[in-house]
């Protein structure tokens, strides 16, 4: 049985994940003090979406609901 909120949350995984590494090239390649605030204020989201999206997940699995065949498929 499929549940599109778990695609959703999947998705929220995948996007936080990407912008963490988004974060860590722009610090790698910043070039002013303007930049190093950016970055980090991509990387405090990242961090407090993939907080959220693995704590809905959490409770998906406890509902019974979570397929964990693969973080990248579908239910």
């Amino acid at each position: 049985m499929g549940h599109r909120s778990n695609e959703h949350i999947r998705k929220a995984l995948i996007m936080a994940w990407m912008l963490t590494v988004l974060a860590d090239e722009g610090y790698a390649s910043m070039e002013d003090d303007g930049c190093g605030v950016l970055f980090g204020v991509v990387l405090d989201c990242a961090h407090k979406i993939m907080a959220e999206a693995e704590r809905e997940r959490e409770a998906h699995k406890t509902r019974g609901i979570w397929n964990e065949s693969n973080i990248f498929g579908k239910d």
